[in-house]
């Protein structure tokens, strides 16, 4: 990349990845997270990686991190995301004034008084998932532990939008979501042709929403009262551009960015503890069940969790105008790719990063303390407005299913996949043990 002055000073240009590196990765068929991974590691936190005609630059150092994500936004931006197919304008493919005004009225409903509200509709996912557990325990039945992570997150933000407990035929309409997600990143470029081959799926996913839209229009209740849908509904009146498309792409963002995340990190989780039983004996022993220390370990249990996968694993930005990023200049219309995946297994700061341990989350200096060390829903502006949702989703969840249930997986994943998410790429089916140690519960 061209050395530049920006703002008013000369700065150096991006280190690239030299062309017969890339071009080794291109001839094996690699992943682009090896690719991106290379970089990293040659090139340290802010590096040039020429994937397609022009250099795109990889951010994982923390300060660069926060410099594009949260001190300088408006100079780094969405321009279109990989998910557009199927949430449409939904907040997280908006932009600009859109955005803003999409933002400005949903946050309210993920902080403080807002969540509030949703309290009994996780516990209430929650017992219904734990009751589906006992089941299986007593049956000795098999079951997809991604699967079953995936209807609970399901439910659980079904009831958050709708008001309603997730029924089995809606349930079952709505895997057409997770089927989307799965095939997005191969589908092909051309938008017309990437909807046809997901044209049934979409049509699934858009009755659906229709269906819950003029329930919503009509001032239905659910049995737990109002939704987030009826917020929205309610927007209409104000604000003209809450059309009933906008208002499906809204539900169907919330739908995928509300569970998809959640399923694949409690999935990761399960996958871990079964490589590392102690880690949940040494939650369950922090404290009585129901007590502030138990909480605080099986919260440390999801955080450890989503620093080796992140649900927001990797985060495209466009650089609107010439900048400099850690003394690096970065011209106007540069393509940035920030990659907290890679920034959490980063071992200047966290030591011996592959290793599961939750301990990094409860002991004294465990993580850095760095701003942009630790990101795995985003950072700025632009972070994932339900990040507390679903923290608090996962551990409601956990601390009903830790003390009673241990899955004993037949088989395990072999890797993991990199699409909308980092996902396990491949099933996980398991039997339910009785724990070896009952004094937990």
């Amino acid at each position: 990349m061209a050395t530049h002055a920006v703002t008013g000073r000369s700065a150096l240009p991006v280190p690239e990845l030299d062309a017969a590196e890339v071009e080794r990765w291109r001839a094996g068929g690699g992943e682009l997270i090896e690719l991106l991974g290379l970089a990293r590691e040659r090139l340290g936190g802010l590096a040039a990686v020429r994937i397609g005609p022009e250099p795109t630059v990889l951010v994982t150092g923390p300060e660069a991190v926060q410099h594009v994500l949260a001190r300088k936004p408006d100079g780094y931006v969405k321009r279109s995301h990989r998910a557009r197919l199927l949430i449409g304008d939904g907040l997280l493919a908006a932009t600009g004034d859109a955005w803003k005004r999409q933002r400005r009225l949903l946050q309210s409903q993920f902080t403080g008084t807002g969540m509030r509200r949703y309290e009994r509709r996780i516990a209430a996912a929650a017992r219904t998932a734990a009751q589906r557990w006992a089941g299986y325990a007593r049956s000795g039945e098999v079951f997809d532990v991604g699967e079953e992570m995936r209807r609970f997150a399901l439910d659980t933000i079904w009831r958050a939008l709708t008001g309603h407990p997730l029924d089995d035929a809606t349930a079952h309409e709505l895997t057409a979501v997770a089927a989307v997600v799965e095939v997005l990143p191969s589908l092909p470029a051309d938008a017309v042709g990437a909807r046809g081959q997901v044209a049934a799926d979409l049509a699934r996913i858009d009755a659906v929403a229709r269906q819950a839209v003029a329930a919503a229009r009509e001032r239905e209740a659910g049995p737990e009262g109002p939704g987030l849908l009826r917020v929205l509904v309610d927007a209409s009146d104000t604000y003209p551009e809450y059309t009933d498309r906008l208002l499906r792409d809204e539900l169907v963002t919330l739908l995928v960015a509300g569970h998809e995340t959640t399923a694949t990190t409690l999935t990761w989780l399960y996958l871990l503890l079964d490589r590392h039983p102690s880690a949940r004996e040494e939650a369950l022993a922090a404290g009585p069940e129901g007590s502030p220390e138990r909480r605080e370990a099986v919260q440390a249990l999801v955080a450890e969790t989503l620093r080796l996968y992140p649900s927001a694993w990797i985060l495209p930005r466009h650089a609107a105008v010439a900048d400099t990023v850690a003394g690096r200049a970065v011209p106007a219309g540069t393509d940035l790719l920030v990659c907290p995946y890679l920034t959490h297994r980063d071992p200047e700061l966290w030591p011996d990063p592959e290793r599961f341990d939750p301990g990094r989350f409860t002991t004294p200096g465990g993580r850095p303390g760095r701003q942009g060390a630790y990101l795995p829903f985003g950072m700025g502006p632009r972070a994932c407005l339900g990040t507390q949702f679903a923290l608090r989703e996962s551990v409601a969840l956990l601390e009903l299913l830790l003390p009673r249930h241990v899955p004993v997986f037949d088989s395990v994943p072999a890797g993991a996949a990199y699409g909308l998410t980092v996902r396990p790429d491949g099933p996980a089916p398991a039997r339910l043990a009785a724990p070896s140690r009952g004094r937990h519960v």
